[in-house]
Parts: C-alpha cells; structure tokens; sequence
C-alpha cells in the first residue's frame, strides 16, 4: 500500500489476501473478486442481507459421467500446471454426492527434500480460513449463542471505528461480508510492523470509514474483529470454538487456526516463492493475529469433510451439525464487491466469508482463494446444487495454479473440454493483481543532479504516530541513516534519493520494494515525516 491514489487489485489473494481472486469456472467474469467498487446495497439501518434466503437452485445439469470424464482429468491438468510453473506441491479434492471422488498429492513438501506430498500433507490456507471461519460462527449462529445482526460491540465493548454510529450499529455480518466502511487491507500493514492482534484492533478506530454498508473493501482485520467477538459470546477464544464447533465433530484432526500447530506438523508444506525464475523454499509471517481471516492450515482430506457438510447443507454422517438457516446466510450476496465487467454483464458479490456467483441459470457459485506472497496459494469452488466441489492447495506464491486447476476441472465437466486455456489467463490475472506499489518514482536511480540531503541532525530523532506507534531516526558513525519502527524495533537502513527524500526497502508480507521516506523540515529541523508505503489511508505522517 503506498497512498489513496493506488490502483485497485485483487491483491495477492490472502491475508493480504488480495483480496480475492476468483475462480471463472462458467465464463470469462471474475464474479465476487475483490476491488474497490461504490455500490448501494443498503441504508445504514437495512437488514444484514440483500436476501433472506438462497434463490432456489435449478435441477442439477451434470450427470455422473461428466464429473467422472473431469475427474480423470485432474491428473493431467495439475501436472500441467507444475510443468509450466514450477510450482513445488500441490493437493487436490473433489467432493461429489457426499463421497470424496478424487483425492490426491502431487511434487514435493519443500524443494530439495524428497518429502512427497499427500492428502494429508499440512498446508496453510490464508484466505481459504474465510469460508472456514464462517462456517464456524455459523454453527455458533446455530446455537444461538450469537446472531448474524449482533453489533459487534454488544459482544466486544472495547471494539470501536472512528464514527460512533457505525461503531454502535456495525454487526458480525457486516465485517464477515467486508462492508462496514474499513479501506483495504486496513490493519495489514501494522502485522508487517510486528504488532500483535490486540493493538491492531484498537487502531482500526483510526482508520477513515467510506460509506457504511454502501462500499465494499476487504478487511483482515474487520474480520478477524467479529471473529474474536463471537468467541468472546461463547466464552472462548477462536482457536478453540473452531476446534470445537467444527474440527472435532468432523474429525479434522490435522486442522487448526494456530501457527504452532501448522509448524509441528511433521508432515507439512513449506512455503516457496519465485525469484529470478526459480522457486526457493520461504517462511510465511505468523497469521495467529488475524486467524479467523488467514490464520488457518489443513489438508485436503481434512478440507473434504467441510466440503460435504457444505454440500449437504450442515450434515455430515446423518448427523445436522450446523444449522442449515445459518449456513444459508453465508451464501446470500451481502454487498456488491465487483461491478459488472460489461453493460450485460452480472456483477461479482460477497456473502459471509463467501465470493457468491450466479450463471445465466441461476445456479450458485460458492468460492475462495486464499494466497501468501511468500509462498502459499489455495483455491474452493462449491457448485451447491450440483453437490460437487473442489479444493487446491499449493505451496508456492500465487501464479495461478489452483485457480486454473479449479476452472478447468468445471469447464470440462460442463463442456466435455477448456473453453479458455485457464492456466495462462490466471497467470495473467494474479500478476495484474499483485500490489506492486504504485509510486511513479524509481527510488533505485536517484536524479543524475539530485538535491543534496541536509545534515544529519535535521533528520535525526523520534517522530510519534498514533497508529503506527513512533519512528526513531538515527545516524551512525559512517554518516548513514537509519528508522527503527514497531514492538521488534525493525531498522530500516535510508538511502539518499534527493532533498529531503530517503528510500528504504519494505518487508514483510506486504513489502513493494523501495519506498520513500520524506522529511518535512522547518526552522533547521524536520518537524514530520512521511513514510510513502504506510500512507495508504493518509496514516503515514509521523510528527517529531
């Protein structure tokens, strides 16, 4: 994030979550993908949802057979996907009529180790924890510990955004569909910093709010806001309501929303990125702080039992253990999240932890891609009236592979063949819609005639912000500058651009590479600073 003026993006899928990008499975429309869109959905006073039930779904258009035909060809497609990207692992589940019908690994755990991976190989989720998580409030919904339209405050009294009134009226389902007023990704940047769940909650009350359940911008750390409310009504915290609403009576015994629990899997995928054209193994940031959004990790045989509860509307095993009206409110649009791409095309929505499509039939799309920068990718598409879905796990940084692996299971199973060669058209996609910064300046080649930079001691000091905390420049002996920032105190070494202008390299999940750092002198001092990438939402002004 560098300041307002970015282009919108569906953002590397995940925590950052890009927000979200979505599998086309009946079109070339990324229905329900993230991107910051103006739409009225509904005065501040409406009820949560656009509808008070799912449209009712037409007859089921596939027959067994076509399942099957794609079914046999996953094999190909995920070996395909590998071949043209590298991409060291790779699991797969599909789940038709209540019975898993494919279930399978493929490549390796992490690059030179001979570990193979498998159905039960352990990998993070990111964004894929969305419909999870509301799966779970759903069977919390059920028991009528909480409601859907419970302000968030009514659980969670220390919980507040900067208007009063949308603090008092903002309710669970508001955050879970991303339409409380929050911008983009509000909160991320402070993980980057090092900062804990506790203190990023109390900062969203500085955070602008755009229009209240009139816009949509995807939020972490809204979400993560209701999550940690509805565990506090059911007297818990959200590692253990998950494990006890969900993951112990499916049996998901390899599934949890701890990050310890993700890294003492002895069978694990390690995360990979891509540098130079060649993928080495990572380590993706610690997602406890924002679990109900991004903290989850599975398998793909643990994922396809949620799959059949999901598609057998809250049942597992003849037993009903989530109440199916709850479920039903996750799957209705909440918000317009993506206008339509043409005059007659339909616009993308979100639910409640769900992007939410519809064919020209009518026949609903439930879907989620989840994705680390440094190093994890993961795609779910339920068709709920066929009863058939399908999960892709990776452990590489998104290049679209489990999306394309998902479109394509879909186009042959409708169409017998791909209609659109899916593996390079979602290349394209994510690598549009990585966050790449969007500061025209290339602080890697300061001017040929740059302005020199003042004295040291005009920059040198401690420059406080309410919602990053303070910013502690300093110079050492050689003359270099440096800014220490966050709980871990994380030094930035500054490189001389022009004037008053400095550089440095960002980190974490978040990072863009240089960005600039602007000193604001005034009688023989610099009285503030501007730290380009923490000034997305107009925060990033730090005053000595």
């Amino acid at each position: 994030m560098a300041n307002r003026s970015r282009r919108s993006r569906l953002r590397r899928q995940a925590r950052l979550g890009a927000a979200v990008l979505c599998p086309v499975v009946l079109g070339a429309v990324l229905s329900g993908c993230a991107g910051r869109t103006d739409a009225i959905t509904s005065s501040p006073s409406a009820a949560a949802s656009l509808a008070p039930t799912p449209p009712k779904q037409p007859p089921p258009r596939l027959t067994r057979t076509q399942v099957m035909t794609a079914v046999g060809r996953l094999d190909g497609l995920v070996g395909n996907a590998m071949r043209q990207t590298g991409v060291p692992g790779v699991a797969v589940g599909v789940v038709y009529r209540d019975k898993v019908v494919y279930e399978r690994g493929f490549g390796v755990r992490e690059l030179g180790k001979s570990d193979k991976v498998d159905p039960e190989t352990v990998f993070q989720l990111a964004s894929l924890s969305k419909p999870l998580s509301s799966t779970v409030v759903a069977g919390t919904v059920g028991r009528k510990v909480v409601g859907w339209d419970d302000p968030v405050v009514g659980h969670d009294p220390g919980f507040a955004l900067k208007t009063p009134y949308v603090t008092e009226n903002v309710t669970v389902a508001d955050l879970f569909s991303h339409r409380s007023g929050l911008p983009d990704h509000a909160g991320d940047l402070l993980e980057d910093l090092g900062y804990q769940r506790d203190y990023i909650l109390q900062r969203l009350r500085l955070e602008p709010l755009a229009a209240f359940r009139a816009s949509y911008a995807y939020t972490n750390y809204g979400f993560t806001a209701a999550g940690v409310a509805v565990a506090d009504a059911a007297k818990s915290n959200w590692p253990q309501l998950a494990a006890n609403t969900l993951f112990r009576p499916l049996g998901m015994d390899h599934s949890s929303y701890r990050r310890v629990d993700y890294d003492k899997a002895a069978d694990k995928a390690s995360a990979h990125v891509e540098v130079d054209g060649r993928w080495k193994p990572s380590s993706t940031e610690n997602a406890d702080s924002q679990a109900p959004a991004g903290g989850a990790s599975s398998t793909v045989d643990d994922l396809t039992k949620w799959m059949r509860l999901q598609l057998d509307n809250g049942a597992f095993g003849g037993k009903q253990l989530v109440d199916p009206a709850a479920l039903d409110q996750t799957r209705i649009p909440h918000i317009v999240a993506m206008a339509p791409l043409a005059p007659a095309g339909t616009p993308g929505f979100y639910g409640l932890g769900w992007d939410v499509g519809y064919d020209q039939d009518g026949e609903l799309r439930l879907s989620h891609s989840g994705g680390f920068e440094l190093g994890a990718a993961t795609e779910v598409t339920l068709l709920p009236g066929e009863r058939l879905g399908i999960v892709v796990l990776t452990n590489g940084q998104p290049v679209g592979v489990p999306e394309a692996v998902a479109a394509a299971f879909f186009d042959i199973a409708r169409n017998g063949r791909q209609t659109v060669d899916w593996l390079p058209f979602y290349a394209k996609v994510v690598k549009a819609a990585v966050y790449t910064g969007i500061s025209p300046t290339n602080y890697a080649k300061p001017p040929a005639h740059a302005t020199p930079a003042k004295a040291d001691d005009v920059y040198t000091g401690t420059y406080a912000n309410a919602y990053y905390g303070p910013v502690t420049v300093t110079s050492d002996k050689r003359g270099n500058l440096s800014m220490t920032l966050g709980p871990r105190k994380m030094s930035f070494p500054l490189r001389h651009y022009t004037g008053d202008t400095f550089s440095y390299q960002t980190q974490g999940e978040n990072a863009v590479g240089l960005s600039g750092v602007t000193f604001h002198p005034r009688s023989g001092n610099a009285m503030s600073v501007t730290i380009e990438h923490l000034d997305a939402n107009g925060l990033g002004t730090f005053t000595r």
